[in-house]
């Protein structure tokens, strides 16, 4: 088992020091950026930090002032360690796979149990990354724990389980694909972007009218794409599975209907798309 132990008032001297020694990781960055609520674009944003200044992803200036303050907290002087000022200046940036060394050393006793530190964190290449003064009251007491098993954490990047399904298609030709009364912006929106992924050719079945009304009203352009004129939701259903049960589409979509009103047509015995396999919809 580890231990966390301290060094109280008493036992600290001038030149005493301590350090450890941190790669930064991608996920570093974005624990930090989650927990700070810092987005700032060149620590989240790959493509925006490759045309910054430093051309890549680099750490939150604070991430060093963090790692001073882990130094402090736990090593030098450790457990019951009371934070009065930090400065802290900032050399070179760091670098996702850059590796940063942390050392406190003691520069001054003060009266009141006050100590002075001198802070500094290198890279390595030995360029100052971030250096500064901490000004702490050292404990007084004697403390010695187990070292804290700190949960692993999984940082799990938003949309990535989408890309990858979409990027499975990829070597896939287009479904054709009826879209069932897309009478509004979503549902047309839905169906334009899913062919922009190269992943249905869609056909439009519903009320043409009201499907260019819809297209026009969002700015979305629809030319080029097949559209089958019928009266009213009811009738795209029964359309659409029609085209279906003909082969003249492989799939359909929901457009602005309810889903109990496509599943009817889907369902039904004499004209829907039943088999003697179990059907479910996604």
């Amino acid at each position: 088992m580890q231990y966390i132990e301290n060094r109280t008032y008493d036992e600290l001297a001038v030149g005493d020091s301590a350090e450890l020694v941190r790669t930064l990781r991608k996920a570093d960055v974005e624990l930090f950026a989650v927990l700070s609520g810092d987005v700032d674009p060149a620590r989240v944003d790959e493509e925006f930090a490759r045309s910054d200044p430093f051309h890549k992803v680099i750490a939150h200036g604070m991430w060093g002032g963090a790692l001073i303050s882990a130094v402090l907290g736990t090593e030098l002087p450790g457990p019951g360690t009371i934070y009065v000022d930090q400065t802290l200046h900032f050399g070179t940036p760091v670098g996702i796979g850059d590796t940063v060394t942390v050392r406190v050393t003691v520069r001054e006793k003060q009266a009141g149990n006050r100590v002075a530190l001198d802070c500094r964190c290198l890279n390595q290449a030995g360029e100052v990354v971030v250096e500064g003064e901490a000004l702490v009251l050292a404990p007084t007491m004697k403390v010695k724990r187990p070292r804290a098993v700190l949960p692993e954490i999984h940082v799990h990047e938003q949309g990535a389980r989408y890309r990858q399904l979409i990027d499975a298609t990829r070597s896939l030709d287009p479904l054709k694909t009826a879209i069932v009364h897309p009478c509004d912006e979503l549902s047309l929106a839905g169906a334009l972007e899913a062919r922009r992924q190269g992943l249905i050719d869609p056909v439009l079945v519903g009320p043409a009218l009201k499907i260019r009304n819809a297209a026009a009203a969002a700015g979305l352009s629809i030319d080029g794409i097949e559209l089958v004129d019928v009266p009213h939701s009811h009738a795209a259903a029964a359309r659409a599975v029609e085209l279906a049960r003909t082969g003249a589409v492989r799939s359909l979509m929901k457009g602005a209907l309810h889903t109990d009103e496509l599943m009817a047509a889907v369902v039904d015995a004499t004209c829907g798309l039943r088999t003697g396999r179990r059907m479910s919809h996604v």
